[in-house]
């Protein structure tokens, strides 16, 4: 089996951790259950650890089935784990697209495929066109998504004393500072909609605002604004992002399963993905509430303001987007988003 191993995955698995995800491929004569790692690199306050209980009490005790769930990290960070279950040392994980491993999962940070909560459930939840859409690039990894996992829509924050409620974009843009992830398409999404975009870690932000090197922050979602409520002191839902997970598994394992094992672990992952929505639109308005009581106003744009915005980044973001990922997936996307 280790011959199968890149030495980048075997160390970031570790010898006690590598010995222990082996001994679940061992036979066990007595035991004819379907055995099997499943993984996430989040702490159990997240929606990944409430999820993979879901899932283990939805399969129940009696199932064909016998999983050795590894929460936390213990089997690497998340973009091992996505390289793990290349290969098939971690059969079935939770995790973000890894693009370094192909360039078109940056489709991920696309803005304004959707912009409210009941249109995300019909383009990302169970039946929605996007988890085809991502399984055309995953399947060429030798992995399969059998269920996409939302977080929240990304807003823009404005750092306490600044005043600035850029509401009508790219008008209001004013070439504020706002601070974007490091990722290209997102330094450009900003700049096109008029502000000036400052690449920074997600570590540093908090240090950014409160020493005023930003004057903003993008990508915010409702949990990481309320984090952030002793330096902010607006929160605008522009709703251009919607983040999301991938429930990865191993395609040659998957399509190594009996078609009846496939199907009872599809349906659980299924009511799993069902339940999080709800979970996560709860999560979302729970936190927003948090922080407006913390003293932080939340303005929530008009249609006609999110038209405008989302106008920008379809003409500027999405042929370029085109570029990397093909015409053939960026015509399945237009046709999820009812723009085609």
């Amino acid at each position: 089996m280790i011959d199968k191993l890149s030495r980048r995955a075997f160390s970031a698995l570790g010898g006690a951790a590598f010995i222990a995800a082996a001994a679940v491929y061992a036979p066990t004569p007595a035991d004819a259950k379907e055995r099997f790692i499943l993984a996430h690199a989040m702490t159990t306050d997240h929606i990944f650890h409430a999820m993979s209980e879901k899932f283990q009490d939805t399969l129940g005790k009696d199932s064909n089935f016998r999983i050795a769930y590894h929460p936390g990290g213990d089997l690497g960070d998340w973009t091992s784990l996505f390289e793990q279950s290349m290969q098939g040392v971690v059969p079935m994980s939770m995790t973000w697209g890894a693009s370094e491993f192909d360039q078109r999962l940056d489709l991920s940070w696309l803005g304004y495929v959707v912009s409210n909560w009941e249109d995300a459930r019909k383009v990302y939840g169970p039946g929605g066109d996007m988890l085809d859409i991502y399984n055309d690039i995953l399947h060429d990894m030798d992995v399969h998504a059998i269920g996409i996992i939302p977080t929240d829509f990304g807003s823009v924050v404005i750092r306490k004393g600044v005043g600035a409620k850029p509401l009508d974009l790219p008008g209001d843009g004013g070439n504020l500072k706002i601070r974007v992830p490091p990722v290209s398409i997102a330094v450009d999404r900003f700049n096109n909609l008029g502000f000036g975009a400052v690449p920074i870690p997600l570590a540093e932000v908090y240090t950014a605002l409160q020493l005023g090197t930003v004057d903003a922050r993008a990508f915010s979602t409702a949990v990481e604004t309320y984090n952030l409520r002793d330096v902010l002191e607006t929160n605008i839902l522009t709703n251009d992002y919607f983040e999301t997970a991938f429930w990865l598994v191993n395609k040659d394992w998957w399509d190594g399963l009996a078609e009846e094992d496939r199907t009872a672990l599809q349906k659980a992952a299924d009511d799993t993905v069902l339940w999080s929505w709800d979970e996560a639109e709860s999560k979302s308005n729970e936190f927003l509430q948090k922080a407006r009581d913390a003293g932080i106003e939340v303005i929530e744009l008009s249609d006609a303001q999110i038209a405008a915005a989302a106008s920008v980044v379809h003409e500027t973001e999405w042929p370029a987007m085109e570029e990397v990922v093909g015409p053939e997936i960026m015509t399945k996307l237009k046709k999820a988003a009812g723009l085609e």
